[in-house]
């Protein structure tokens, strides 16, 4: 565990990436095995499940910290983490030599804790505790509640364990892909050795685009080089059609097959040795819908039938990354669509829900972004470039897919509630409720906690602290006085905002200190935005 947690030590401690690399490049030449393990589970999301909620560690916290809770509270909401909390009121015990257990001791022992009563949780929490270093704790508490973010992609650490094991970056990426826990694996199992079986449901990393840059046309040549399609607004997947079984696998390197029961249907059409990239759109009606439709069904456990008929879905594919039993990702795009193309036109596939996402060529960039325009009428975020002689590579890299998304939404509405901040904005408040006027009242329609300079959160978060109205533990109630411009990527009909309307990705654009808040826009003016 001292090992582990002088790694985050430095990995916190810095934003350099080369520095950061170092860090875990040595740690994962020297660690042992199984802490190897563990420590790349938790650096790509996947942690054991909480054991205890926050109820009880809060409680359990100040009883050995001799402190209130309401004064623990106070402190937590300075400091903008409970683990960090909780690390820093404890005392340190041990003659401050900290805990001798190593990282995967600790993680086995916060697996079983899962399953004990309250008070051997309670007994085991406190005795620990008290044994760690302020850092120990720190990262222990991380590890309890789930909350490890320290500024460390997948794609970094995968880079320094290539550093470490002397095995392709790439090769690596794809063996740390699917759906393997510590608990089903060994490092060297999972790492070192070459195991085909493995490979039966493993998806490809994925491939994704930048944004489009300023001027971007006069940096990418000739457009007859480029392949445009829509970018299409659901999950963005893979389907894999293997050994005569089906595999659908999130970006988000979440195994989500039976979530997707249409898909079964591939099997009857789509033969072994394939793999598709997609997107899965809602399908109502025998049209694209959008993605809130998509989030009945993103959250539930079981699907019932009649969900399965209210909301439908599709999968929209615009890549084919196996063929035959064959990788083909370095084949050129234009090869791989081909290919594609031919499979889709010959098997009548719109009756499995399996469509085909249109390659479009243009030969001006104005006739490009006529098509741009149209992409809310087709229910998309707007375009993808795609060189055509590009491999299908890994991760985010520059150069041969780029998204040229439609301008936002915006809509001009008034500051009502405002809240602390985490991490280096926990001492201001940053993050905010906005309202649009409706019958001379402010209805509360989003919240934002991005978009202004530093310089502004503070000058906001001075006026917030003179001018609040009420507090309901965090939150701060405001006088109505500022207005600010919200952006959004997409809009819908919901029942479960009190709007009635949901907005997709709201952040704020600007702060429009010439418009006082009558001149604030109404919830029919936000209404009016949503696509016919």
């Amino acid at each position: 565990m001292k090992q582990f947690a002088n790694l985050i030590k430095t990995l916190d401690s810095t934003n350099k990436t080369t520095l950061k690399v170092a860090a875990l490049t040595e740690y994962f030449k020297n660690a042992n095995e199984d802490d190897k393990l563990w420590t790349i589970a938790i650096l790509s999301h996947r942690r054991p499940k909480r054991p205890v909620n926050t109820t009880l560690l809060r409680l359990w916290a100040t009883e050995i910290s001799g402190i209130p809770l309401w004064l623990f509270e106070e402190s937590y909401h300075i400091v903008g983490d409970l683990a960090e909390t909780i690390a820093l009121i404890i005392p340190t015990g041990n003659d401050g030599q900290g805990i001798s257990k190593s990282l995967s001791e600790i993680i086995s022992e916060i697996i079983k804790l899962r399953a004990l009563p309250e008070d051997e949780k309670r007994s085991y929490l406190q005795e620990n505790w008290l044994q760690m270093t302020y850092f120990e704790r720190f990262v222990f508490n991380k590890i309890i509640t789930g909350g490890f973010r320290i500024g460390v992609s997948q794609k970094l650490m995968t880079r320094a364990l290539s550093k470490a094991t002397e095995i392709d970056e790439d090769i690596l990426a794809y063996k740390l892909m699917g759906d393997w826990t510590p608990e089903n694996t060994t490092f060297k199992k999972l790492i070192l050795e070459e195991n085909p079986e493995d490979y039966l449901s493993k998806p490809y990393p994925f491939y994704l685009a930048y944004a489009v840059e300023e001027n971007f046309q006069e940096d990418l040549g000739e457009i007859s080089d480029w392949s445009f399609e829509h970018k299409w607004d659901g999950i963005r997947s893979q389907v894999i059609i293997r050994n005569d079984e089906v595999f659908v696998w999130s970006r988000g390197e979440e195994l989500v097959t039976d979530k997707y029961p249409e898909f079964q249907r591939f099997l009857s059409k789509i033969p072994n040795g394939t793999v598709l990239d997609g997107e899965i759109l809602p399908f109502g009606n025998n049209e694209i819908g959008n993605f809130n439709e998509l989030q009945t069904r993103i959250g539930r456990k079981n699907l019932s039938k009649k969900l399965l008929e209210k909301t439908p879905v599709i999968l929209n594919a615009y890549d084919l990354l196996e063929w035959k039993g064959e990788d083909i990702r370095q084949m050129p795009f234009s090869e791989r669509r081909k290919i594609l193309d031919q499979l889709i036109s010959e098997c009548a596939c719109d009756e499995i829900g399996l469509y085909l996402s249109e390659t479009m060529n243009f030969k001006t960039w104005d006739a490009a972004a006529k098509e741009r325009a149209l992409a809310r009428e087709k229910r998309s975020e707007g375009l993808m470039l795609k060189r055509k002689d590009s491999p299908y590579l890994v991760g985010r890299k520059k150069g041969d897919w780029w998204k040229w998304k439609t301008d936002p939404f915006t809509i001009d509405g008034v500051l009502t509630y405002a809240m602390r901040g985490h991490g280096r904005r926990a001492n201001l408040y940053t993050d905010y409720t906005f309202g649009l006027w409706n019958d001379g009242e402010l209805v509360t329609f989003a919240k934002a906690y991005s978009g202004l300079t530093d310089a502004e959160f503070r000058q906001v978060d001075v006026w917030i602290k003179k001018n609040t109205l009420e507090r309901f533990g965090p939150v701060r109630s405001v006088t109505p006085h500022h207005v600010f411009e919200i952006a959004f990527e997409g809009i819908a009909e919901s029942s479960r905002h009190k709007s009635g309307i949901a907005t997709r990705f709201p952040r704020i654009l600007r702060w429009r200190k010439d418009k006082p808040i009558e001149e604030a826009n109404t919830l029919d003016d936000l209404r009016a935005l949503i696509p016919k």
